[in-house]
Order: C-alpha cells, then structure tokens, then sequence
C-alpha cells in the first residue's frame, strides 16, 4: 500500500473505532468497554490512538473529537479512579498542554497524584491492579505498565516531578522482575504475592504486547539513566526474539504465545507490529527484526473488513486461573483492536 491508500484504510479504522457498539457478545465488565462513550482502559487506548494521528496529521477535527469526548465524560462524572480508568488520562495530558485548559490540567494532577500517593501497593511497592469492580490484592499485572505507569511518567515530564519519573522507572522495573519468563523471555500475565505464583502461567499475548507497544511510547517519552535504558531495551530483545520464534506462518500471534492449538489474536498482533517497527526505527531494535514487524503488520491489514472493522480481536480478558480461560475468551470486534491497528497502521507511514 502507498501512504494515500494507509490514510484511506485509517478513516475506515477511526469510522468504526467512534461508532462500535455492543451485542456481539455480552459485556462483563462493571463499566462497558466496548462503546467510545464509556470511561475505561478500551477507551483510552483508543484516544491515545486518536490523539497520535493528530499530531501526525495535524487534523483540526480529530483533535476536537477529543476535546469534546473529554468535555461530554466530565459534565457526565467520572468513574472511580484505579489502574484502568487512568488509561484515558495520557491522552488528557497531551491535550492539557496543547490547549491551556486548567480544568483538564487540573484533573491530571489530580489523578496524577492519586496514582503515585494514594493508588494501593503491593509488597514491595508495586502498583496493585485495581481495576473496576475488582480489588485484586496483592496482584501485579502486565496491563498495568501502559494504563496508569505512561500516564504517570508523562506527567513527571510535564510537571518536573523526579519523584513521579522515579516512580515509572521502578514499575517498570518492579513488573519486569516478577512477571518474566527466564526460560523464554516472555511475560507472564500476572504475579500474586499472595502465594508467591504466576497464576495459569499464561504467555497471554495481549499482556505481552503491551510491554513492547508501551515502552517503545515510555522511551520516547523520556530521557532514562542509561543504565534502565538498557535493561528494558534488554528486556523487550528478549521478547522479540521469542516472539520471531513463536510467529505463525501467516504473520499472527496466538493468544497463547506458546500455544499454537489457541486461536490467533489481532489486537496483540497489532501492538506487537507497533512497537517492533517502532523499535527497529528508534534503533532499540536490530533492522532484521523489521521484517517480522511487516508481516504482522500485512497480516492485521488482511483482519480489516471492507467497513474498517478489526476482526479476530479478544473480549477483555481477566487473570485467567487456567489456561483454557484464555482459549475461551469470545472474539469480537473491540475499541482497542480498532485502535491498536491505528497505532500500527500510524507506524506503517513511517516505514
């Protein structure tokens, strides 16, 4: 595809990313996560999806859809905060600055401050994955580094708060000690300190790509003491070359990552694309691995419909007790497959 045809697939992306609604499957989520109307994490990766082609394009209607989605939340009340909920906050931040509004700057610090304060703890100090409905006491999760830890970062930057960059730095950190895979470089989707276990031991592919999507934006984001710069560049090389051994012939990944008999998921397909060809030309990555970047890429591309819906994407997943939890999480079309692809599809212009 040349770059008019990309500009044309991410219209038909956005169409369907502002327009999904529910009833393909039925939502179990406290708050739904399937229409753009809602305030969680699905919504937030959509806005940060929005809000980069933006500042790709500088297009004065996409940047109002966003302003005005953030006006229509607030006026309506928001939700509890927790790590989910935080995810649409980077985005806010963003806008924050761009447009001077000291409402919106204002509740950044507000939630900024609650995150790095008063957000629970686990041993250790690792951020508890409170979600909507869910306490999940002494639980460390993979999705937690991009929900609330980017937004954090971010506001360290915009507010000159070492204290907030500390505290990104040791999340990161904190996370990559206890949900590693040593035998294959690969996250596991979760940690408990109550009982000191991974779960299922779940290689989820999501979870997974949420590390490689979300530190190729973190490293951009700031400037880290070389020495972390290392390790997690270090860590996301590990991962990619066992996800190069673990890609199927057709360019996906299953939600499994080590489980072929699991069905191929798009969403982590999509992240996984974003941020090795995001890493390959930010130099954090070897070139060779550009050319597994673009075959996941040609592969998501074929999951996209003539209306620009993402196909083979996973419902929102919890930590699954077994392994067969995963296998049977139900497929439909999601905000963050529509907005994954985005970020891939974004990527896709630069390369």
């Amino acid at each position: 595809m040349d770059k008019s045809e990309v500009h044309a697939l991410i219209e038909k992306v956005i169409g369907q990313l502002k327009h999904l609604q529910g009833g393909a499957v039925e939502e179990s989520c406290p708050i739904g996560i399937i229409s753009m109307e809602n305030w969680e994490w699905p919504q937030g990766v959509g806005l940060f999806s929005l809000y980069l082609y933006y500042r790709k394009t500088e297009r004065a209607d996409i940047k109002q859809y966003l302003i005005d989605w953030f006006d229509r939340r607030m006026a309506e009340g928001l939700p509890s905060k927790n790590v989910n909920t935080m995810c649409p906050m980077l985005t806010l931040s963003f806008l924050a600055e761009e447009t001077g509004r000291a409402d919106y700057m204002e509740l950044c610090r507000e939630w900024a401050e609650y995150a790095v304060k008063e957000m629970p703890r686990t041993e250790e100090g690792g951020i508890q994955h409170v979600v909507s409905g869910q306490l999940n006491e002494g639980e460390v999760w993979d999705d937690t580094l991009y929900m609330t830890v980017l937004f954090v970062s971010r506001m360290g930057l915009l507010l000159k708060r070492d204290d907030y960059l500390d505290e990104s730095i040791y999340q990161f950190l904190l996370h990559l000690k206890y949900l590693t895979d040593r035998r294959t470089g690969l996250l596991f989707h979760g940690w408990t300190f109550n009982g000191r276990h991974h779960f299922a031991e779940a290689l989820w592919a999501r979870g997974n790509s949420w590390y490689t999507a979300g530190l190729v934006d973190y490293l951009e984001m700031l400037e880290l003491p070389k020495s972390v710069e290392r390790l997690l560049v270090s860590a996301l090389e590990q991962q990619a070359s066992k996800l190069a051994e673990l890609q199927a012939a057709d360019g996906m990944w299953h939600t499994l990552l080590d489980d072929p008999s699991s069905y191929t998921e798009t969403s982590a397909t999509a992240a996984f694309a974003y941020g090795i060809l995001k890493a390959v030309r930010k130099g954090y990555l070897p070139a060779s691995y550009g050319e597994i970047g673009m075959k996941a890429y040609n592969a998501v591309v074929s999951k996209i419909d003539a209306d620009g819906v993402v196909h083979g994407v996973s419902y929102g997943t919890g930590m699954g007790r077994t392994l067969q939890d995963y296998r049977d999480i139900p497929i439909c079309p999601m905000p963050y497959g529509q907005s994954m692809t985005l970020l891939m599809l974004i990527e896709g212009l630069e390369n």
